[in-house]
C-alpha cells in the first residue's frame, strides 16, 4: 500500500523454486498431478478487508476452474517492494501479483517491459467502465513509465483516501461541532487549544505530516495543479500557491498550537495509538486506519472529509499486475475479473475497506457505508489528487525531512519549499529524459 509510506528496511528475498514445475504445452504450468497452476501473490493481512475478499475470490476461482491448482503465497510488503524486478524476471515468480501503483514502481516495471499490457482485457471485461477516470490514472502508464495515459498495466479493485478522523466524545465534552469549512475547522481547533488540548495529532517522522501539508495545499488547488505536480504537464512553482499556502498554513498551525512540536519525531503508529487511546481529538490520515479504529477504539469516533476541499489525497489502492513471464495469463485475467464482481466488492466494503465498484446499499454498517459514499463522492467528481511523494523516486524522505523542520520550527516555510523544490525539479527532468 503505497499511501505515502517508506520501506523501513531492505529485505532480501530468496525466490525459492516451487517443486519441480515443468511447462506444459499451453497457457499454464502443470503441478505434479498434471493440473494447471495459477501462482498468486499478495501482501494483505488475512483479516484485512482485502484479505477476506480475495480469499473468497480464490474460492470462487477454484469453483469455476476445477482443473486448476491455486498456489497462493502471502508476501511481506517489503519483500515485493524491494525485489519486484528480480521476482518478475524469475521463472518461479507469480502469474498475478499485487503491486504498488505509481511511477517509481509499476511505471518503472512497465517501462522495462516486465509487465503484461492489459489494455485489451480492460476493454473486453469492462474494467474501463467500472473504474472512474481518476482511478484509471494508476492503472495506465506511458512509454516512459509515467502514470495517467498509455496502456493498462494494472487493475485496482479497492481505493483509499485521506480524511479527518475525530473523537466524538472529546468533541461533545468540549462543545465542538463537526466543521464543514476550513474556517470552522480552525475555530474548532481554537476551542481545544483554549482548553489546553492539542487538537490535531500528526507524525513528522513518517507520512502523516506530508499528507497534512498536501491537504492544506489542495484547499487552494485545482485539477490543473494536480496534473502539473503529479503528471508533469507544466512546471510547478513551489514559491506560489497552492504549495506556498500549504507550507505557510502548516507553519501557522504549529505556532497556534494546533499541532504539537513534539510530533516532529513521532511515527504514524504513535499518532494512531494516541488517537485510539482517546488522547487526540483529530488526525488527518487515510482510510487504511479505518478497520483498526473500528476494532480497537473504545471512544465514539467518526470521520469527515477535509472541510471545504474538492480535491483530496487518495487514489486507487494497489494494483493487480500480470508479469510478462506469466505462463497462465488467461487464468490471471479470470482471477482479476472475479475480484471486480459485486459480491467480492461488497465483501471489501463490509469488512472496512473501500471498494471501487460496490453498491453502497449492499453495505450493512452505516459507518462503513459512509466511508464508501465519501470515496465515491470524491472519485466520481475527479477529486482524487494522489499523494505528495509520488512524482519522483526518493521524494518521500525529502518531504519527511522538510516537514520535520516546519514542526520543530527549525526551518521557515520558504526554506522548506526550497528544500523540496530542487529534488522535485531534478527528478522530473530525469524522468523526462527517459
Amino acid at each position: 500500500m503505497q499511501r505515502f509510506r517508506t520501506v523501513v528496511a531492505a529485505v532480501t528475498l530468496a525466490v525459492a523454486a516451487a517443486a519441480s514445475l515443468t511447462a506444459c504445452g499451453d497457457d499454464a504450468d502443470e503441478g505434479a498431478s498434471g493440473a494447471k497452476v495459477l501462482k498468486l501473490w499478495h501482501y494483505e493481512g488475512e483479516t484485512s478487508a482485502m484479505g477476506v475478499a480475495w480469499d473468497k475470490a480464490i474460492e470462487v476461482f477454484k469453483q469455476e476452474h476445477p482443473g486448476v491448482e491455486v498456489r497462493f503465497e502471502r508476501k511481506a510488503f517489503e519483500q515485493i517492494q524491494q525485489n519486484a524486478g528480480m521476482i518478475i524476471n524469475s521463472s518461479e515468480g507469480p502469474d498475478v501479483m499485487e503491486y504498488n501503483k505509481g511511477n517509481a514502481t509499476a511505471g518503472l516495471l512497465s517501462k522495462q517491459g516486465l509487465l503484461t499490457d492489459l489494455t485489451a482485457e480492460a476493454t473486453k471485461r469492462g474494467w474501463d467502465k467500472a473504474l472512474s477516470p481518476s482511478l484509471q490514472t494508476t492503472a495506465k502508464y506511458d512509454d516512459k513509465g509515467v502514470m495517467g495515459s498509455g496502456n493498462w498495466y494494472g487493475v485496482p479493485n479497492y481505493g483509499e483516501y485521506v480524511m479527518v478522523y475525530y473523537n466524538k466524545d472529546l468533541f461533545d465534552r468540549n462543545g465542538v461541532k463537526v466543521p464543514t469549512t476550513l474556517d470552522e475547522l480552525t475555530a474548532a481547533m481554537d476551542t481545544f487549544v483554549a482548553k489546553g488540548i492539542t487538537p490535531l495529532g500528526t507524525a513528522g517522522a513518517e507520512y502523516p505530516a506530508g499528507q497534512l501539508f498536501y491537504q492544506l495545499a489542495l484547499a487552494k488547488a485545482d485539477r490543473a495543479f494536480v496534473d502539473n505536480y503529479q503528471l508533469y504537464k507544466n512546471p510547478v512553482d513551489f514559491k506560489a500557491d497552492p504549495l506556498k499556502y500549504g507550507a505557510d498554513t502548516f507553519a501557522e498551525w504549529v505556532k497556534k498550537g494546533y499541532v504539537g512540536k513534539g510530533t516532529a519525531s513521532a511515527k504514524a503508529e504513535d499518532m494512531g495509538t494516541a488517537f485510539i487511546a482517546g488522547k487526540t481529538p483529530m488526525i488527518v490520515s487515510g482510510s487504511w486506519w479505518y478497520g483498526r479504529f473500528k476494532a480497537e477504539m473504545k471512544a465514539n469516533w467518526d470521520s469527515f472529509l477535509f472541510p471545504g476541499n474538492k480535491l483530496h489525497a487518495g487514489s486507487s489502492g494497489n494494483i493487480w499486475v500480470v508479469p510478462a513471464t506469466s505462463k497462465a495469463k488467461d487464468l490471471a485475467y479470470d482471477f482479476i475479473d472475479i475480484t471486480m464482481r459485486p459480491e467480492i466488492q461488497a465483501l471489501i466494503g463490509n469488512n472496512g475497506g473501500v471498494p471501487v465498484a460496490a453498491d453502497p446499499s449492499k453495505i450493512a454498517d452505516p459507518k462503513d457505508k459512509k466511508l464508501i459514499e465519501n470515496f465515491n463522492a470524491i472519485s466520481t467528481t475527479d477529486g482524487l489528487a494522489f499523494y505528495p511523494d509520488w512524482p519522483v523516486p526518493g521524494y518521500y524522505d525529502v518531504l519527511v525531512s522538510g516537514f520535520q523542520g516546519l514542526i520543530n520550527q527549525s526551518k521557515s516555510p520558504d526554506q522548506v519549499l526550497d528544500a523540496i523544490a530542487k529534488p522535485y525539479d531534478e527528478g522530473v527532468a530525469e524522468i523526462k529524459r527517459g
